[in-house]
């Protein structure tokens, strides 16, 4: 049976690959074949770019009220129709659970009605002037043309928190999504222009990172780069804005810690942590991988952690009661294991799970890696949590911050000068008290310290990254012409 080709979006119209290739879009949950995807290049890449710059002068002067109303009917559309235009897609390419798909669906609506308020408040200011006879104004002006570059683990909410907020900053974009999911981003598109959107304002090229990433990030004409994905990654499209001198926000890779106190009931604690690193297979990169507990309540909390962890259902993706799914490839397979045995022959305990059946991973959990252990330093991006026992809150916030991430963390206790020393001392861009570390809000400024990313995605946070200041200032002074 011949597979139909799906199609790029260049310009609100379906285009083929210059050079005619295409490329494969398997399910990770059977290894079948979905899509032939056309293989977008760098010729495509750059035709998306000019017709960014175009789009962007038209969106860009028009008023607030006509964004918003563009993406107001994006989220209607999303609330009316966003299982039969996204649901299967997210299941059989994404790998994920229909609970976990539909959780995308709600936010993915959620997003685009935040966006669609702040269209009406990129404000402005006014400062004093040292000279009475001046006036300075700041106003707040997009940036041009952003180049999307989305992640495979959360398809559509991602992308669309990557893409609602600089469209309603008044920017255009082009969407390079993951080679592994780019069919729920060629509907997210087209969703868009469904929806109002004027077609030059979008673009969706289909690629590979090295081809079509690389001649977005290397192209003049894009003013900056929105990227999700790891700290490789973004260490490569930062020095390339670098070298252009544009803007880049870049959420990255977490290794986030949860710190469980000695006032924490063990039992509970236990659950928590395991919603935290066990949903949608620890593929999210706030997931509390690490897991720093008091001493005193060890041992009842790594028996009731392992009891957790062996109660997970793994079965059919479209059945509600499925807790999790594969992992996305063979690759991230290997790549999780590995981490698993380099663990465990340093020296730390294999409590539950360890092996993998297709490209499932079992629910795994290690006691007391070695702190140079890659399970430890490295993002694994699977279910694997790590466990580690602290005598005292302050070694519990130093062991916090044993890493070179700093995406999220999270403190469970019910002693509030113990919960905001650690927020105010863990070095995470956000710190969740009496929940896990994996936390969204459409309105919350997401992103990292240190190799977890620059900038931050989420309601007015985002809608600022994408807009430059600008400052402008009037003389008064009377040029002695009369009226």
């Amino acid at each position: 049976m011949t597979t139909e080709v799906k199609q790029m979006i260049i310009g609100g119209l379906s285009c083929a690959a210059s050079s005619g290739d295409t490329f494969q879009v398997l399910a990770p949950a059977d290894g079948r074949v979905i899509a032939e995807v056309a293989l977008a290049g760098a010729s495509e890449a750059d035709a998306a770019v000019a017709q960014a710059r175009v789009g962007f002068r038209l969106w860009s002067s028009l008023a607030p009220r006509e964004r918003e109303r563009v993406l107001l009917r994006a989220a209607e559309l999303v609330e009316a129709e966003g299982d039969s235009r996204f649901l299967d897609d997210l299941i059989d390419e994404g790998g994920c659970t229909i609970t976990k798909a539909r959780g995308e669906i709600g936010y993915t609506a959620d997003l685009l009605r935040t966006a669609a308020g702040e269209s009406r408040r990129l404000y402005g200011d006014t400062f004093p002037n040292d000279n009475p006879e001046r006036v300075s104004m700041v106003f707040r002006e997009p940036l041009g043309v952003v180049a999307v570059i989305s992640p495979y683990n959360a398809p559509l909410a991602l992308l669309t928190k990557m893409s609602a907020f600089p469209l309603a900053a008044g920017n255009a974009i082009v969407i390079k999504p993951s080679e592994e999911t780019p069919l729920t981003a060629l509907a997210f598109g087209q969703l868009l222009l469904d929806a109002g959107l004027p077609p030059a304002c979008v673009s969706v090229v289909t690629g590979m990172g090295a081809q079509c990433g690389a001649a977005l990030s290397a192209n003049p004409d894009v003013d900056c780069i929105a990227l999700t994905g790891s700290s490789a990654t973004g260490r490569l499209v930062g020095a390339e804005s670098m070298h252009h001198m544009r803007r880049c926000q870049l959420e990255l890779g977490g290794k986030s810690a949860l710190l469980v106190l000695r006032d924490a009931d063990p039992v509970k604690a236990a659950d928590i942590a395991a919603q935290g690193i066990f949903n949608h297979a620890g593929q999210i990169c706030m997931a509390n991988s690490r897991v720093v507990v008091d001493r005193a309540i060890y041992p009842q909390f790594t028996a009731a952690l392992k009891a957790a962890a062996e109660a997970i259902v793994l079965g059919d993706l479209r059945d509600e009661a499925s807790q999790y799914g594969p992992l996305i490839s063979q690759a991230a397979v290997d790549k999780v294991l590995a981490h698993v045995g380099d663990a465990v022959a340093g020296g730390a305990q294999l409590l539950t799970g360890g092996s993998a059946q297709g490209l499932t991973v079992q629910p795994t959990v290690l006691l007391e890696p070695p702190r140079d252990a890659t399970v430890w330093c490295e993002e694994s991006f699977g279910p694997v949590v790590s466990v580690v026992a602290a005598d005292s809150l302050a070694e519990a916030i130093a062991l916090a911050n044993d890493s070179q991430y700093g995406l999220s963390a999270a403190v469970l206790t019910h002693n509030v000068q113990w919960g905001f020393r650690a927020a105010r001392e863990i070095r995470a861009g956000s710190v969740h008290i009496g929940m896990h570390a994996f936390q969204s809000n459409a309105m919350a400024p997401i992103g990292g310290y240190k190799m977890s990313g620059i900038g931050r995605s989420g309601g007015k946070y985002s809608t600022e990254e994408f807009t430059e200041l600008k400052w402008v200032s009037v003389s008064l002074e009377d040029d002695g012409v009369d009226d």
